[in-house]
């Protein structure tokens, strides 16, 4: 694709764009990337081009924009992968180099033939300040496009587009005043937690605490890959599971309660009050999936805590009213994932109920955490997630590999058939009961 002077108008979809293109190489024709910013809603393509408009980086992006409109042309893409790494660490970097390449057996787009990404660990609890973004931003003007992502599904920073030569100098930068790359490759991935405690009244444990506490504990397996594939803690503080992390973490940690919700009545009454009868009943009673709240005649709210499922609906309509229980803790499941061998997968409980208060009760979630990294590492198949490790052995085998009783409460998938056998129940049951007295 050959370069052509400068479209009439770049700046049609973006006001803010400065008034002369700074950078020294002159715009591609790009009518299919004109017209995603036809639509009403803002485009990448516009902020790619207002990067492209800068003096620094800005012929990288001016290629970066040749190079996609070819892909849409085409329909095909051009980037393949390498070894990129900065001094003493394995991973952190996705490399990516062009392989479209000119007549001449140059590349065509030379500018952006190397457009690394490099992940960078957020604060837990993404709690930045601005000093911080400044600092980031400032070095990554210095060093790479401009282009940042807040943030990638693994959690990092995305400083997206640099050169292999500048990656080091970023990474010494940034390192310098106190931040560290995140996991790429075949090993931990970067944690990441809910802004929980800090902020939320639902929460139920110390977010940041335990995002730190996996995290640096495995910051060796972070930085050197030598696992069968990627391992990723999430934390969140309820059961609103805000993170995700029943579905986008191998390792999920989500807080709960297991004596009674806490009810103040008048408030409930100033709900009904306020609201009428029928919308309780209409959107909080009726939609409860276990059916264990009523509204009485006085317009208090009965609630079957016995069958409560922590599904935290009714608390979020009635915030003032409900709130979680004093007996707060963890639950922790196994194997979420997204689609790859056997697709979408769910957390399947792997710890109930887990008290996290006591300096003990932090180091049996790490120990926890290492001997089934431990296990899966030994055992798993290449590029193989833990639910899939699960899914291939069986839960029961799994358990038994890391030193875990079976449980009722383990559920990766509500019952399917209505046919059960029952009469063996109350003996099996019996054996339970004795196991976890022994």
């Amino acid at each position: 694709m050959s370069a052509t002077d400068k479209p009439k108008n770049p700046e049609k979809h973006c006001t803010y764009l400065p008034s002369e293109k700074k950078s020294s190489k002159p715009f591609h024709n790009t009518p299919n990337l004109d017209e995603l910013e036809k639509g009403p809603w803002p485009s990448f393509v516009t902020g790619l081009k207002r990067l492209a408009m800068q003096d620094k980086f800005g012929n990288m992006m001016v290629d970066l924009l040749g190079q996609l409109e070819h892909s849409y042309k085409t329909r095909l893409g051009y980037w393949k992968g390498g070894t990129v790494s900065v001094f003493g660490y394995g991973g952190g970097i996705i490399p990516r180099f062009t392989e479209l390449m000119g007549t001449d057996g140059k590349p065509m787009f030379p500018e952006s033939k190397e457009f690394h990404t490099i992940r960078v660990q957020p604060p837990a609890g993404n709690h930045y300040s601005t000093k911080m973004l400044r600092q980031l931003s400032d070095s990554w003007d210095k060093h790479g496009s401009g282009l940042i992502a807040f943030h990638g599904q693994t959690g990092n920073i995305m400083f997206i587009g640099t050169t292999t030569q500048n990656v080091q100098t970023f990474f010494d930068e940034i390192n310098e005043y106190g931040w560290d790359l995140g996991g790429a490759g075949p090993c931990v991935r970067t944690g990441m937690s809910c802004i929980g405690a800090a902020r939320c009244e639902q929460s139920n444990c110390d977010e940041q605490k335990i995002h730190r506490l996996l995290v640096n504990n495995f910051m060796d397996d972070m930085h050197r890959p030598a696992l069968p594939y990627k391992f990723k803690f999430k934390v969140s503080g309820c059961p609103n599971d805000c993170m995700n992390s029943i579905q986008r973490s191998d390792f999920a940690v989500i807080g709960t309660w297991r004596d009674d919700m806490k009810v103040d009545q008048a408030e409930v009454k100033k709900y009904v009050a306020d609201k009428g009868r029928k919308y309780i009943v209409d959107n909080v009673v009726s939609r409860c999936p276990t059916k264990a709240l009523s509204l009485n005649d006085d317009d208090t709210l009965a609630v079957d805590n016995r069958n409560c499922v922590r599904c935290m609906h009714c608390i979020n309509v009635m915030t003032k009213a409900l709130s979680p229980g004093d007996d707060k803790g963890v639950t922790i499941l196994l194997g979420g994932k997204r689609t790859l061998k056997i697709g979408d997968t769910m957390g399947t409980v792997l710890v109930p109920f887990m008290k996290l208060e006591s300096d003990d009760d932090y180091e049996a979630l790490k120990e926890l955490a290492e001997t089934i990294i431990d296990f899966w590492a030994e055992n798993a198949l290449e590029h193989e997630r833990t639910g899939e490790t699960i899914e291939r052995i069986g839960l029961v085998n799994f358990l038994e590999g890391i030193g875990i009783e079976p449980d009722p409460n383990m559920i990766s998938s509500a019952r399917q058939s209505s046919y059960v056998r029952m009469d063996d129940w109350d003996a099996e049951a019996e054996k339970w009961k004795a196991r976890k007295a022994g």
